[in-house]
């Protein structure tokens, strides 16, 4: 049985999050939509798996639905070559445990339960989720990524559209709507203003009519990732990572009018957006742009986290599914990465008397820093700065915003040997007292390395402290060594930025 990591309890009221190899697993998850079937990897801490692999094959089991009823032979050649494959490389790659679902396209099709025999004939054992198991499954994905999401959970897919009311860390009401992208073009085809006036038919029927005005709406799926891939193209945003991009609410509408004056020759030209996506675009604009303004939403919020992640983390224990993404994925990063492990927390817990009284997402940022610390120390001395930018703001982190992966970025680039320089990168996406702060936190990570050479015994006894207009660092008598010229420049450069003056002192 797998051993649940322990959340232990600290001064500052953060838990703890460390995972040992007991604590993490290599699970594989295959995903047969209606438009695609995927192929997922896992491996990692199970509060937030790192993606080891994945793939996806356009078989396009929903593209004939609407008008037959059934999945095409081609498409479903398609989607069985795919799955021998995936079911091959899960055996390549030593996967202790493989999970297959399936959910609109075949759930609805009449030939459905061929396809799912010709699959489990491979050797899957394929798990057929319903309408709202599905909702459920995309909304517990975005909360595994975002803990905090109190909004809308749109979820769309080839087949259908799933749309979730989370808030308070949990799954509200929830319903499957028959609005795939797949689908879009049959409904528009029977006039202008057809698709609109079905999606408000839908959402009344549902008693969806009447929610909460001013939500955000949450993006979940390829065909709306796209979409929000475009808006960052069209912006010039400086951060191509697509985790909590958020949109306006008027930004649908503009990327309609956008898709109907582009050719599909200018949208390949776009790197970011993958090919196979383009076809769906425009009618995946359309859509989100009626239920926008139907639902009466505030904003949008992409999310890379959905289904298949919600599947992993359901079957979490609830222990382990309250602690922090962020905090997790940063200390299991830096213990691989770490010459000494468990010296992240360690150091966050010396800095955090001087740095005590900021915003508590503050707090998860400069202890996100801390666990990273050592993960500049293998490369070259003179780029270990512009490693630690890298890891911060092109990581694969969750439960974080933009203006927070900005202020890693930050501190981990001044700790690094940046200094008190703000890069040009992290310019406008974090304020410039949060980048300031940020450099503070750096140049303490700094002196804390400095002074105990990424060992345990220096900064357990010895203190870091502020009072008045004095920044004061202490040691005991036995290791008051330690205080040599590169510790007191240390010393001083952090007391210059603070605005204090600097003090040794043995006690």
């Amino acid at each position: 049985m797998q051993s649940p990591l322990i959340a232990r309890p600290r001064p500052d009221g953060l838990p703890k999050e460390a995972a040992s190899p007991a604590e993490t697993a290599r699970t594989g998850i295959i995903d047969i939509g209606s438009n695609s079937v995927r192929l997922v990897v896992y491996d990692g801490p199970r509060r937030i798996p790192f993606i080891l692999f994945n793939e996806k094959v356009m078989a396009g089991l929903g593209g004939s639905l609407a008008k037959t009823g059934a999945i095409e032979e081609s498409a479903m050649r398609r989607g069985l070559t795919a799955l021998a494959r995936f079911h091959q490389l899960c055996r390549e790659m030593e996967t202790g445990e493989v999970r297959c679902v399936a959910t609109a396209a075949v759930r609805e099709a009449s030939n459905g339960p061929e396809f799912v025999r010709r699959a489990e004939a491979l050797g899957f054992d394929v798990r057929l989720l319903s309408g709202e198991e599905e909702a459920h499954a995309a909304a517990a994905g975005v909360l595994s990524a975002i803990p905090d999401a109190d909004g809308i959970v749109g979820d769309l897919g080839g087949g259908s559209l799933e749309l979730v009311r989370v808030s308070g860390g949990k799954v509200r009401e929830s319903v499957s709507l028959p609005l795939g992208v797949l689908r879009i073009p049959d409904i528009r085809a029977k006039g202008q203003h057809v698709l609109d006036r079905h999606v408000v038919k839908l959402l009344k029927k549902a008693g969806w009519d009447s929610v909460t005005p001013g939500l955000p709406f949450y993006l979940v799926g390829g065909s709306w990732r796209a979409l929000a891939r475009l808006d960052m193209h069209l912006t010039g945003f400086p951060l191509p990572v697509i985790h909590h991009y958020e949109m306006g609410r008027d930004t649908p509408a503009y990327l309609v009018r956008v898709l109907a004056g582009m050719d599909k020759g200018r949208l390949r030209a776009i790197s970011s957006l993958s090919p196979s996506r383009i076809p769906t675009m425009s009618d995946a604009a359309l859509l989100l742009s009626a239920m926008v303004r139907h639902l009466q939403s505030s904003n949008l919020v992409v999310s890379a986290f959905g289904l298949r992640e919600g599947l992993l983390f359901q079957e979490l224990q609830s222990d382990i599914r309250a602690l922090d993404p962020l905090l997790t994925a940063a200390a299991a990063e830096g213990e691989t990465q770490g010459r000494f492990r468990g010296h992240g927390d360690l150091i966050d817990r010396w800095i955090t008397p001087v740095f005590n009284d900021g915003p508590a997402e503050w707090r998860r940022i400069r202890r996100a820093a801390c666990l990273l610390a050592d993960v500049g120390w293998r490369a070259n001395p003179e780029f270990r700065a512009e490693r630690g930018l890298e890891i911060a703001l092109h990581g694969n982190w969750v439960g974080i915003d933009v203006a927070g992966r900005a202020m890693l970025a930050q501190a981990l680039y001044s700790h690094l040997g940046g200094g008190t320089s703000v890069p040009q990168q992290l310019e406008g996406l974090a304020s410039p007292d949060a980048l300031q702060q940020a450099i503070r936190w750096g140049l303490a990570i700094r002196l804390a390395q400095r002074l105990s050479g990424g060992v345990a015994g220096p900064l357990t006894l010895g203190a870091l402290e502020a009072g008045g207009d004095m920044l004061r660092l202490v040691l005991s008598h036995s290791h008051a060594a330690l205080f040599g010229e590169a510790v007191e420049r240390r010393l001083r450069q952090l007391s210059a930025a603070m605005g204090l003056k600097a003090e040794f002192e043995v006690r």
